[in-house]
């Protein structure tokens, strides 16, 4: 079932959201709605504030990126109470886009390596350092369990000249293709 993506201006979205235990009721039947309402939507990863719900669940789809990069070859992966434990390595920056931001794209620094400790959908427990496009993805991603918006990395200048779309989001006049909740 395709969800309404909660759009800018949504209080959950900046709610810092909570672990969740293995009898969290209906995650399955949630994991496969945030992928579905993720394709819908073209985006790449979707956290669950991000559909109205804050708790710790990310889903993560870079298959469609295999051509140019074969390690994302069937890459669909679901990340349950997500954190991130550190970020290192080089600062590079990179332009980015959220589906709870239609129509604006920044330019983000992020550091290119990360030091992640998660459990998949069976609860099994992952101690990772995960580095490039990935840990951009997942850093982007992760910010949304944290109450962050990719918005919150970018200079006070860049956030003046977007001020009039963010403004539009909060009257709720988010114009994109898919299903949104706006204020």
């Amino acid at each position: 079932m395709i969800l309404p993506v909660y759009v800018y201006g949504q209080p959950v979205l900046r709610k810092v959201a909570e672990d969740i235990t293995p009898d969290y009721p209906g995650l399955e039947e949630l994991i496969r709605n945030m992928f579905d309402t993720m394709h819908h939507a073209d985006g790449v990863g979707l956290a669950a504030p991000q559909v109205g719900l804050p708790i710790r669940v990310v889903v993560i789809d870079l298959s469609v990126y295999a051509d140019e990069k074969p390690e994302f070859k069937d890459f669909r992966k679901v990340y349950v109470n997500p954190h991130i434990i550190e970020a290192d390595g080089e600062e590079i920056s990179m332009e980015e886009g959220c589906l709870s931001l239609p129509g604006i794209h920044e330019a983000v620094k992020r550091k290119n390596r990360i030091h992640v400790k998660y459990m998949d959908e069976n609860f099994v427990a992952y101690d990772e350092v995960v580095e490039g496009y990935l840990a951009r993805v997942m850093q982007h991603e992760f910010d949304h369990l944290e109450g962050k918006m990719f918005i919150d990395h970018i200079s006070a200048l860049r956030k003046q000249m977007i001020k009039g779309k963010l403004n539009v989001m909060l009257k709720g006049n988010a114009r994109c293709h898919y299903k949104v909740r706006t204020v």
